[in-house]
């Protein structure tokens, strides 16, 4: 990635795409309640946790055939997530920040 395709991508990151205060689907998520969405099922909660499992794995199989090159990109953008500039840090966010490390590191393990 070069350095202005970083930059540009950072700068969408930090200022979440153009986001509204409250996120990006603020405006989807205050008609929610005109919609009456039930909230989900302990079944479907279930099924979203091991979805998001299958994708880890899948991520961590792609990363395990990335370059180091990609591998190195990652830990810098790991190292680029900051709250916006109107919020304070996040610890979900320093946790998903340490999260994509760690996925990095684990892949290494399983490159052949």
């Amino acid at each position: 990635m070069t350095h202005d395709k970083k930059d540009i991508a950072v700068s969408r990151w930090e200022g979440e795409g153009g986001a509204l205060p409250c996120g990006p689907q603020e405006a989807l998520a205050a008609t929610c309640d005109e919609w009456d969405i039930p909230a989900l099922s302990d079944a479907e909660l279930i099924q979203l946790r091991i979805r998001v499992i299958a994708l880890e794995n899948i991520v961590l199989s792609l990363l395990s055939k990335a370059s180091n090159e990609q591998l190195e990109h990652i830990a810098e953008m790991a190292d680029f997530i900051t709250p916006r500039p109107d919020a304070k840090q996040h610890p979900l966010t320093i946790h998903a920040a340490t999260q994509m490390n760690h996925m990095v590191e684990r892949a290494k393990h399983f490159r052949s």
